[in-house]
């Protein structure tokens, strides 16, 4: 058994938990009246309540398989496995510390997103919530991004702005059934594919677990929807994708032809990314608040133009592999590769552009999310 078996079996066995688990999840829902439940607001269409844990089944099971991944490894429960696994197995304890605060950050966000769920807490508590989060995953969570800079405290800001960014990013991009999380799975197996490649065994194992996890659960949130995520699970989502695009070296010296690789994250993530930017320069130029929901994310204006919403969430997805796909080469490739895989991403993007603004404008709400 090489790693690449074990990365297929890490994501299978996380696929059926995750698919196992939702349903206890959705029935306790039902028990606690923990639902979504529209009150007249316009931007949500949906007309019966729908249970609302869906991101407490994502970090429950996610939190099972790296804990039992945890326990097989000590215990080498692999039975014949080749000995390049073997020799890192032992790795496994110098990072379980970092891990263990990587885990406790994505649990504390949970709970932001169920209190907002069932409270509705004022943007600003929740991004001070938010960066709370962030500042845990990067001090102790070994969670950094550097972008080739010295100063340390510089590295440290970046980060946790990185991480608050895609945190809010998935949590706005969170409007459609099976949107978010379907996005989230394409950019986890991406980033489990690069680190795999850069020979990062654990980070990739995190991946496809994480990976795993989302698309079990992305079986019941497909149109029609029979559990919400809710903010607790694009926090979640949001969370782990940022921390993901950290952990994983896109650049080595021995190894990286060019330096232009610490770019591969931004384009794996580059659709949710793309979609807040996009939206909140709308929400300014219309002189409204940045939290407030409206109809003109990317999957609307699709849905404006004559597209069914299970069409619309199905372009987004495959936008996000085209984007991705593209860009990947750049991982193994020196400068002619950068120029023609970030030309056609961008390309890309630009057609992405060019659709949003062809046909009819979505009307904008001023619902609260």
């Amino acid at each position: 058994m090489t790693w690449w078996h074990i990365y297929i079996f890490i994501f299978l066995i996380s696929s059926g938990v995750s698919l196992v688990i939702t349903p206890v999840f959705m029935r306790l829902a039902i028990i606690s009246g923990f639902y979504d439940i529209p009150k007249g607001q316009e931007h949500k269409k949906h007309e019966e309540p729908i249970p609302l844990l869906g991101g407490a089944a994502m970090f429950c099971s996610w939190m099972v398989c790296i804990s039992a991944g945890i326990i097989m490894s000590k215990t080498k429960m692999f039975g014949s496995i080749d000995n390049s696994v073997l020799s890192n197995l032992s790795g496994v304890l110098a990072v379980t510390k970092n891990l263990v605060f990587i885990c406790l950050a994505a649990f504390l966000g949970i709970l932001l997103g169920l209190y907002d769920d069932k409270w509705n807490m004022r943007a600003s508590t929740k991004l001070l919530g938010q960066i709370a989060i962030a500042v845990i995953a990067v001090t102790w969570g070994g969670v950094k991004i550097s972008l080739f800079m010295p100063d340390p405290f510089i590295s440290w800001a970046i980060s946790v702005f990185w991480i608050v960014t895609v945190m809010n990013a998935v949590n706005f991009f969170d409007n459609m059934d099976g949107l978010a999380v379907g996005v989230a799975t394409i950019a986890f197996s991406f980033f489990s594919v690069a680190a795999a490649s850069n020979g990062q065994y654990f980070v990739a194992a995190l991946g496809a677990v994480t990976a795993g996890a989302t698309a079990g659960f992305w079986f019941y949130n497909h149109s029609p929807a029979q559990i919400f995520m809710g903010d607790s699970g694009s926090h979640f989502l949001g969370y782990l994708m940022a921390v993901m695009g950290s952990l994983v070296t896109y650049y080595t010296p021995s190894g990286s032809i060019t330096k232009f690789s610490i770019f591969v994250p931004l384009f794996i993530l580059a659709i949710p990314l793309f979609d807040i930017c996009a939206v909140v320069v709308i929400r300014l130029k219309n002189k409204k608040p940045v939290y407030i929901g409206d109809h003109n994310h990317i999957s609307h204006r699709f849905v404006a133009m004559g597209m069914s919403k299970k069409n619309a969430v199905m372009m987004v997805h495959l936008l996000a592999v085209a984007v991705g796909l593209s860009v990947l080469p750049i991982l193994w490739g020196d400068e002619r590769t950068v120029i023609v895989c970030v030309a056609q991403a961008l390309t890309v993007l630009s057609l992405i552009t060019l659709l949003q603004y062809a046909g009819k404008k979505p009307e904008s709400v001023t619902d609260s999310t």
